[in-house]
């Protein structure tokens, strides 16, 4: 029996500028998310973002992830604990995972993109071999991810996945496996 053929990702336009509110950043909506990328078998997120004039984006930290932002529209601060720094239409900001920031946008509100790498999702981790199984199941943030993602069980040498979840080489090649 041979392989099944897999779909190949398929590059293209994702979002036009009229879809998210070409108008102006406020685009006559409220703030939040108004697009993201949700394509399968994806190893990126991304989300366009829309403040509301004069509305902000609490301080915060993202624990796991760099995140890189692009200001699409408009215009407002970024707020760091080294201070504020004005924010404008294709201004450019890392956000390095652990750094606390927030945002505020001003009189014409704030549209912008951030891309990360995929977040991991939350998962029910096994023990390992020869250890006794918890009493309970240990759910972890680090381990796991979406049922059908297997990006973090792909060897490097083969690039095929590993058949055992807890595996540290890969059976197929010998090739250590990436540390989940």
């Amino acid at each position: 029996m041979s392989p099944r053929p897999t779909a190949s990702p398929v590059a293209g336009v994702l979002v036009r500028p009229a879809d998210i509110g070409a108008d102006g950043p406020d685009g006559g909506g409220g703030g939040g998310a108004v697009w993201r990328l949700a394509e399968s078998g994806r190893q990126l997120d991304a989300d366009v973002v829309r403040v509301p004039p004069g509305s902000r984006i609490d301080s915060h930290a993202e624990t796991d992830l760099d995140v890189l932002l692009y200001v699409i529209g408009g215009g407002g601060e970024l707020e760091t604990p080294a201070g504020a720094q004005p924010l404008e239409p294709g201004c450019v900001a890392w956000l390095p995972h652990g750094a606390r920031w927030a945002v505020s946008a001003g009189a014409e509100g704030l549209l912008y993109l951030t891309a990360h790498r995929r977040s991991p999702g939350l998962g029910i981790r096994t023990a390992p071999a020869g250890a006794a199984a918890p009493a309970a199941p240990v759910v972890s943030r680090d381990e796991g991810g979406e049922a059908a993602c297997l990006l973090s069980r792909i060897c490097p040498g083969c690039d095929r996945p590993a058949e055992d979840i807890g595996a540290r080489f890969c059976s197929r090649c010998g090739t250590a496996l990436p540390v989940a």
